[in-house]
């Protein structure tokens, strides 16, 4: 899972200087909030399109490689927690264990003893970079603890590709995350353990997507994982056998996606992904990032790619250049927007987009655009579950609030914000370090 910095106000630091020694905010903090287990929507796409995704989910990895089989746990599954976890990760696990009991059809449960299918061990993040530098959390085979890991590294005993059903997996996520952060980890490698391994960036509604837009399983996604367990497939079949048995098993699942229309994407090529995954490093120049973003622009140019991944590397492109040249960050920035806003299945992608954008118009001291923005955006990052961006864009608002003069509605706003950034950002002063660095945008008003 990795992971792109798309929440960080860069763009405040790089475009207006933060006033020395500023006033600090001091606010009275609310309990931190967190959101119900509901489904962020349903899968809206026609079952042709689905079922090819799925067909590319589950016989792919990421890499490339292909899977000779589908493997999947074929009795009740069993899920303990291990390590040093945070409070919220309990309770987050609880409710998305719920969910895929209801939407997904999956007989799992909490472990009643030491022995379960699935450990979910946390561990300090400086632990985990050691082991996968470029990924925030992962899933592995058979291993059920992080000293099991280690001695397993480098061995059969991790691929995946040798399975022929599966019985034993591990979960490994930060300890010392915000608690955003842990559940987006908890949701992804849960799935993975239990169904699909591949990433497809050309997917606008699923968290099977290396772009991390999403940040708790879609409806599309529990559609997939229902498939995945669905009585008349099994571990050991091939392609072939569940290709053929995939368009009844969706028109039994989901009958409303029995539809003509959609299409699928052409494949997305190796050399976008790796101008992708440049643009994504932190091994990498900031020169060298930039380069790649931009070549992943002109690769997604030449073959006429439009939607996610059109949208994804501009906005890539766009963050990258913050600090070097904010007129091209705000090109960028405005191409992503028009290509994640020609369909309401990237609403949330656009709302990504609006963060950027109501930095852009703040910083001008247009308070009414600042407002149109976010008050498109701020309901689709609350249905979507990502109290990360809700927060940064009630603080948006608000700020713009203040400029109008509508300094009571702004504070009250401001508050609202706070419960969510501590989900969002983990601590208080995170929180107040974002409040702060919102509130240096607007021009000053010289004294009269």
């Amino acid at each position: 899972m990795k992971r792109f910095a798309a929440l960080a106000l860069a763009l405040a630091a790089a475009c207006t200087p933060v006033p020395e020694g500023p006033e600090p905010i001091r606010l009275d903090f609310p309990e931190m909030r967190n959101f119900a287990a509901e489904s962020p929507g349903r899968a809206t796409r026609p079952n042709s399109e689905i079922a090819l995704d799925f067909i590319d989910l589950a016989f792919r990895m990421e890499s490339g490689r292909e899977l000779p089989l589908l493997t999947r746990f074929e009795e009740p599954i069993t899920v303990r927690v291990a390590g040093a976890p945070p409070p919220s990760l309990t309770e987050d696990l609880t409710d998305l264990l719920g969910r895929l009991r209801r939407e997904a059809r999956i007989d799992i449960n909490y472990a009643q003893g030491d022995d379960a299918n699935i450990v979910i061990e946390a561990v300090p993040s400086r632990a985990l970079q050691r082991v996968a530098p470029n990924a925030a959390c992962f899933v592995v085979p058979r291993v059920q603890s992080w000293a099991e890991l280690r001695r397993a590294r480098n061995t059969p005993t991790l691929d995946w590709a040798t399975l022929r059903r599966r019985e034993k997996a591990a979960i490994f996520l930060p300890s010392d995350a915000p608690p955003q952060e842990i559940r987006d980890c908890l949701h992804e490698e849960l799935a993975q353990a239990l169904g699909p391994l591949n990433d497809l960036y050309r997917l606008p509604d699923s968290i099977f997507n290396d772009d991390n837009i999403h940040a708790v399983l879609t409806g599309f996604d529990m559609l997939i994982l229902r498939t995945y367990y669905a009585p008349e497939l099994q571990s050991g079949m091939t392609e072939r056998q569940v290709a053929d048995r995939l368009p009844r098993i969706l028109a039994r699942l989901n009958p409303r996606g029995e539809r003509p229309g959609g299409t699928i994407p052409s494949n997305t090529s190796r050399a976008w992904i790796n101008a992708i995954e440049t643009a994504l490093s932190d091994g990498s120049s900031d020169s060298r990032r930039r380069q790649a973003a931009a070549r992943a622009v002109a690769i997604g140019q030449n073959r006429g790619w439009t939607g996610t991944r059109e949208g994804f590397a501009n906005y890539a492109f766009g963050r990258l250049q913050i600090g070097n040249d904010a007129t091209l960050a705000l090109g960028a920035f405005n191409a992503a927007g028009r290509a994640y806003g020609q369909s309401p299945v990237t609403n949330i992608h656009s709302a990504h987009i609006a963060v950027q954008l109501a930095a852009f118009t703040l910083i001008s001291g247009d308070a009414e655009a600042t407002i149109t923005i976010t008050k498109e955006a701020i309901p689709v990052a609350e249905q979507h579950q990502n109290a990360a961006l809700l927060s940064l864009l009630m603080m948006f608002q608000a700020e713009a609030l203040d400029l109008q003069g509508d300094t009571d509605e702004g504070m009250d706003l401001r508050l609202d914000s706070l419960g969510w950034g501590l989900y969002g950002f983990g601590s208080r002063q995170e929180v107040i370090d974002r409040l702060n660095e919102i509130a240096s945008l607007p021009p000053r008003i010289p004294p009269s």
